[in-house]
């Protein structure tokens, strides 16, 4: 879910007149420097937020046009900055004020060379490929057109394998386009990156997370050597499955999964095929909060209202009026809006948050919100630190924290809540497989999407990946990571990266699989502390003021020292470890491997 941090990593905005590198700095130049930038930052950043507020809400030639407009300019100051913060490369000064430049120097995702026409040509194109994604259709010969959301609820509800297949293939119709304009954009974004000081946008993108980028990506897969054993448990057994329901010819006993019957449009949750998976479900008492939702007529601002008693309950400050007033809760239906989900810090001083979505009156979407408050109290607790601080640890934190709460929705939370009585809340606890098999068909199958997919884009940045080869690589990533396979062959004549948001809107997907992994360890300690002694999937954290305050003070250190810090204050370790993700489900483990004991197991060729 795409996360605008505008005041840092599209637009430190500031106007200065830049000395040469040659000249001598003093910490008092460098003090006047970083006050401007504050300063500049406060006055005109909520400006530059709401531009690109419109720009996603009323997608439109002239909110675009604006958009590019103030991409380009603002990106233009920002260089300007990261050169100039560089030119106090050698000057000694406080541990504070030397991470405000290096943050300075790494907080772009795409930058464009210091140049008018390049930055103007970047701009135009990041505008028009996230506009091309949020008005996406695809219409057919009898004149039905549908766009992402038409073509998502038959991908998300239906079992008949013709209408999957049209909705997937229509979907991905979108990217095609998108391809040349990519490339463009990674070609300038390459140039611009080695004006930093980068080797290319490869470089730039891994080198955030306070180590060095080689040993950082060491980290990432050695994390994800400790969670495959369950994946692929996963895999096989929903392959099982899914064979069993459609039979040999659509779904092979052997090999990788068909992406267009996994119930959604990348494959990168299984969730909406719990049934088939787990068929044992209809004889259990699960809980459908689907149902409770649409049976209670809960409309879609109370379900946001539920969210936010959540954090109240663990002693989170009350969100402003201004986020009732000014966010988007559900689709317009007189004009193109960007669905995708987010939360924005618009003008910290103000406390102007809020969040964008379509919801929907669904399971998927109540625990969506719960995520984007996550986003948004995260938001208001660092929001009293220096602009240049107002940011996650790293960027996964940000969504460890969204995700974190998901983890805490269980039988007990949604009795204490109202959603059901406490005979179904011990019912629903008596089938823990199934309450596990739930929550690892999202939380489990998008570990190795979410590592993938920058793996892709790191070999399209340092050209490993040909430009002829893009789709090619795309599906020979997705099968050897997610063992998941195109329901036909894809030519290179399609895009299909462009099918998935953050590839057109360029949002870096590294923080998910990060998220994913925290969330974990960050349940089990806060757990541990409020000295819960149960199965770890049975704890949630509503209502515990002392799990509030551990969240909350480490939430309030925003981006201010390296992540570590802040991972060692709430967890008591300074390392990322699948160690949580499978003691979290080592029940379901146990059950898979013996469900899997005559299976053939894995997709090799």
């Amino acid at each position: 879910m795409k996360k605008l941090f505008l005041l840092i990593a599209m637009s430190a905005i500031v106007t200065s007149c830049s000395q040469t590198s040659e000249q001598t700095k003093s910490e008092n130049d460098l003090e006047i420097f970083l006050q401007k930038i504050e300063e500049d930052n406060l006055s005109q950043g909520p400006v530059v937020s709401s531009a690109y507020w419109i720009g996603s809400n009323f997608i439109t030639y002239d909110s675009q046009n604006i958009v590019a407009d103030y991409s380009k300019r603002y990106t233009l100051k920002s260089l300007e900055n990261s050169r100039e913060a560089s030119s106090f490369n050698s000057l000694k000064t406080s541990d504070s004020n030397r991470r405000k430049l290096e943050l300075l120097k790494s907080s772009f995702v795409m930058p464009p060379p210091l140049d008018e026409s390049l930055a103007s040509e970047l701009s135009s194109i990041s505008t028009k490929l996230e506009a091309m994604y949020g008005s996406g259709e695809y219409c057919y010969e009898d004149g039905g057109c549908y766009d992402l959301e038409a073509f998502e609820q038959i991908i998300d509800s239906s079992r008949n394998p013709d209408e999957l297949l049209m909705a997937w293939n229509g979907w991905h119709e979108v990217g095609k386009s998108m391809k040349p304009m990519y490339m463009r954009m990674v070609e300038i974004g390459n140039e611009g990156s080695r004006d930093l000081g980068y080797s290319g946008l490869d470089d730039l993108w891994f080198s955030k997370y306070d180590m060095p980028a080689d040993k950082f990506l060491e980290v990432t897969d050695s994390v994800w050597e400790e969670v495959k054993p369950l994946y692929e448990a996963l895999h096989c057994h929903v392959r099982s499955q899914l064979n069993e329901y459609y039979g040999d010819e659509i779904v092979p006993p052997e090999g990788s999964l068909p992406v267009h019957l996994t119930g959604n449009m990348w494959g990168q949750s299984w969730s909406n095929i719990y049934d088939l998976v787990y068929p044992q479900a209809s004889q259990t008492k699960s809980v459908d909060v689907t149902k409770i939702i649409k049976d209670r007529n809960i409309n879609e601002i109370e379900m946001v209202e539920y969210a936010e008693d959540f954090f109240l309950s663990m002693g989170f400050e009350p969100l402003p009026d201004t986020f009732w007033e000014r966010s988007l809760f559900t689709k317009p239906q007189d004009r193109s809006v960007v669905c995708h989900a987010s939360a924005w810090n618009l003008d910290s001083v103000n406390n102007d948050l809020r969040i964008k979505m379509c919801i929907e009156k669904n399971e998927e979407d109540f625990i969506t919100i719960h995520h984007e408050l996550g986003h948004i109290f995260y938001y208001q607790a660092y929001n009293h630190l220096p602009t240049l601080f107002q940011g996650g640890a790293n960027d996964g934190f940000h969504e460890a924290f969204g995700d974190l709460l998901t983890l805490s929705i269980t039988p007990d939370y949604l009795k204490k809540i109202g959603f059901i009585s406490l005979d179904e809340a011990k019912l629903a606890k008596n089938d823990s497989i199934g309450l596990l098999m739930k929550q690892a068909l999202e939380g489990v199958v998008v570990i190795p999407w979410a590592l993938m997919l920058d793996k892709w884009r790191a070999g399209v940045f340092t050209g490993d990946i040909a430009e002829n080869e893009l789709n090619k690589a795309w599906w020979d990533m997705r099968e050897s990571y997610q063992g998941i396979a195109p329901p036909d062959e894809r030519s290179e004549d399609y895009f299909d990266p462009g099918a998935k948001y953050h590839i057109p809107g360029n949002t870096p997907y590294t923080r998910y699989y990060l998220a994913r992994i925290m969330q974990y360890q960050f349940h089990e300690s806060l757990c541990n502390d409020i000295g819960f002694s149960g199965p770890l999937h049975e704890c949630s954290i509503y209502g515990n003021k002392l799990a509030g305050e551990k969240i909350i003070s480490t939430m309030a250190m925003g981006q201010s020292a390296p992540w570590q810090d802040a991972f060692e204050k709430l967890t008591g370790s300074r390392n990322i470890s699948g160690e949580s993700v499978m003691n979290y489900y080592k029940p379901l483990k146990e059950w898979l491997d013996t469900q899997n004991n005559d299976r053939s197991c894995g997709w090799e060729k």
